[in-house]
C-alpha cells in the first residue's frame, strides 16, 4: 500500500482534513475509506484540546504531524485523531467516519461516528495513542480514491457548542451523500 508520508500530515489541519477524504485508514487486518473529518486548528481554536496548551492528556498534539492522538470522551468512547502541522502547533484532525472496506462487520453504518469508528477498527488509547502513522505496520493511512471537489461538503463541527465563536466554523468535511457519513449536515 502507498502509505501517506510525514509531509502529507505536516500541512495545516484544515488542508489535511479535506485531503484525508477517500484515503484508506488501516488498523491491523481492518480498513475503511475516510468519508468524514474535522479540523482542529491549535491553541486559538476554542474547540481544540490544544486551547490550554500542552497537558499530560494532549501532549502528543504538540508533536510532529503524522502521529495518532487517541483520547477518551464521556468516559466510554475512544476518539481517533491525527496530529497535523509542524511540531509545537497543536493541530489535529478528528476522523469521524469511514466506509468499511476490510474486516469490519455491520455494513456501511458500522463506523459512522468517531466512537463507532474506533470500535470497528479496534483503535484504543492504550495501544494506539502516540503511534507514528508514517512508520507503524499496524496503524496507518494509505492512498485511496480521489474525491472530486464537487463531492466534498463542508460545515460546522459536531458537538462543540461550548466553543463560542468557533462553534459555527466550517471545519467539518464529508463526502456528500455517502451512506457512511455520521451526519448529513
Amino acid at each position: 500500500m502507498d502509505r501517506l508520508s510525514r509531509r502529507f500530515f505536516s500541512r495545516p489541519s484544515e488542508v489535511v482534513a479535506r485531503a484525508l477524504l477517500g484515503k484508506l485508514l488501516v488498523c491491523g487486518g481492518r480498513a475503511g475509506m475516510v468519508v468524514e473529518t474535522e479540523a482542529y486548528l491549535g491553541p486559538d481554536d476554542k474547540a481544540s484540546h490544544a486551547r490550554f496548551g500542552p497537558t499530560s492528556r494532549n501532549a502528543v498534539m504538540f508533536g510532529p504531524g503524522g502521529v495518532s492522538y487517541v483520547y477518551l470522551i464521556y468516559g466510554m468512547y475512544d476518539m481517533f485523531n491525527i496530529v497535523t502541522g509542524r511540531e509545537g502547533e497543536g493541530q489535529a484532525v478528528l476522523v469521524r467516519a469511514i466506509d468499511p472496506a476490510r474486516g469490519i462487520d455491520g455494513g456501511k453504518r458500522a463506523a459512522t461516528g468517531p466512537g463507532k469508528l474506533c470500535r470497528a477498527l479496534g483503535i484504543t488509547r492504550a495501544r494506539h495513542n502516540g503511534v507514528d502513522l508514517t512508520a507503524s505496520a499496524d496503524l496507518f493511512l494509505a492512498r485511496g480514491a480521489r474525491v472530486a471537489s464537487e463531492r466534498v461538503a463542508r460545515g460546522p463541527r459536531v458537538g462543540i457548542d461550548y466553543a463560542g465563536e468557533w462553534a459555527p466554523a466550517p471545519l467539518r468535511f464529508w463526502v456528500a451523500g455517502h451512506p457512511a457519513v455520521s451526519r448529513a449536515r
